[in-house]
């Protein structure tokens, strides 16, 4: 094969692979913790102070979403079977150009504009996890929706179904990442 060739060939592969993803450069959408890695425990100040927790929201940061976002919307289900897909957040409408959101900051300092709707414990913000004795490790699914809209129209105390319905046919991309706990 000629050197020509050869440049001829990868830029055509070059040019498929933009033409396939159109984000050549980009991966995508990723959603991650600095407090924990996927698959890893969750370490005990983000889980309920019934069972030695300190109950705060968990840090929470993304990347690649798709340029078109226009808010975010985030989920923590317990999807063991004992915890029967136990809500522990549900936030709709953040904004577009938020990327990350600390430690502790449902209740006190999310993102301007940000919604956060009733858990399954039947507080609004987060509720960390308290899985029963006995039942093993639970895994915690943390999912990132980037949105085509800017605002979600949902009650606060929708609970999972109402926000997967809320959210059907919105969501441009979405990632997740799982975390463990039990006792």
């Amino acid at each position: 094969m000629t050197r020509r060739a050869v440049l001829f060939f990868v830029c055509a592969l070059i040019m498929t692979l933009t033409l396939v993803d159109g984000s050549f450069g980009e991966g995508p959408m990723q959603v991650l913790s600095p407090a924990f890695k996927d698959g890893a425990r969750i370490p005990p100040q983000y889980v309920m102070r019934a069972i030695g927790g300190e109950n705060i929201s968990p840090p929470l940061n993304w990347k690649d979403a798709p340029k078109e976002a226009k808010s975010f919307a985030i989920s923590i289900v317990d999807l063991h079977p004992v915890a029967n897909n136990w809500v522990h957040w549900l936030v709709v409408d953040i904004p577009a150009d938020v990327r990350s959101i600390p430690a502790g900051a449902s209740g006190r300092s999310m993102p301007a504009g940000s919604v956060e709707l009733k858990n399954s414990y039947g507080s609004m913000g987060y509720g960390g996890p308290q899985p029963p004795k006995g039942t093993g490790e639970h895994p915690y699914i943390i999912t990132l929706y980037a949105l085509k809209v800017s605002k979600v129209a949902i009650g606060r105390d929708a609970g999972l179904k109402g926000f997967e319905h809320a959210l059907h046919g919105k969501i441009l991309a979405e990632a997740s990442i799982t975390a463990y706990f039990g006792q």
